[in-house]
């Protein structure tokens, strides 16, 4: 599927992600390509999506959201990017842009370093092995418990929980488990800390 977010629509979503502390994951953007989304006017500058619709004789269908103030992503385009286009002298949105493609070809590649290392410090149980994800560097290790996490059920992520589990094993002082997902029938995905390796239970609550 096609769509027709452009580089002003990226260049809001890094503001978005910067101004919520989200991490390098916000920060990096809409990707080009994640099937089955596809953006291929991801590096065009929404007017000039907007002077070849006039030229063309298209006349493009605005979402009544994208003018109510009362939405953050909203402010950003109507007073935030100007002002700093302003201030900055031009080229913010062009800036945010590679910024936000050298962050996802950086993440990119701290992923694939991650998945190496789960399936190589996973146990036979599914566990991690706290004495193995020690000694990795932060970036790596708390990348590395993200991925397990997902692969063991949990969902909607978030930085406060993935570091939650980094401190099992970089500060374990027999704390107890930490939520990362709450799913149906009352019923809680908590990651905790048993005789040395990182496990994943349900718990009723």
């Amino acid at each position: 599927m096609l769509l027709g977010h452009t580089l002003d629509d990226q260049a809001e979503t890094v503001l978005l992600g910067l101004g919520r502390g989200s991490g390098p994951r916000s920060i990096a953007g809409m990707r080009p390509h994640d099937p089955p989304w596809h953006r291929p006017l991801l590096v065009v500058r929404r007017a000039v999506t907007h002077a070849a619709c006039y030229e063309l004789g298209l006349k493009p269908w605005h979402d009544p959201h994208n003018f109510e103030c009362r939405f953050t992503r909203t402010r950003l385009r109507l007073e935030v990017l100007p002002l700093l286009e302003e201030v900055l002298g031009g080229g913010v949105a062009e800036a945010l842009g590679r910024t936000a493609t050298a962050l996802r070809e950086d993440t990119d590649s701290l992923d694939e370093l991650a998945r190496h290392v789960l399936d190589d410090i996973t146990t036979s149980g599914g566990e991690l092995d706290t004495a193995a994800l020690g000694p990795l560097p932060d970036a790596l290790r708390r990348r590395v418990i993200r991925s397990w996490l997902l692969a063991g059920g949990a969902t909607d992520l978030t930085d406060v929980q993935i570091r939650g589990v980094d401190r099992l094993v970089t500060a374990w002082r027999g704390q107890g488990g930490v939520a990362v997902a709450s799913g149906l029938h009352r019923q809680r995905l908590f990651a905790q800390r048993r005789h040395g390796v990182l496990t994943l239970h349900i718990e009723s609550v």
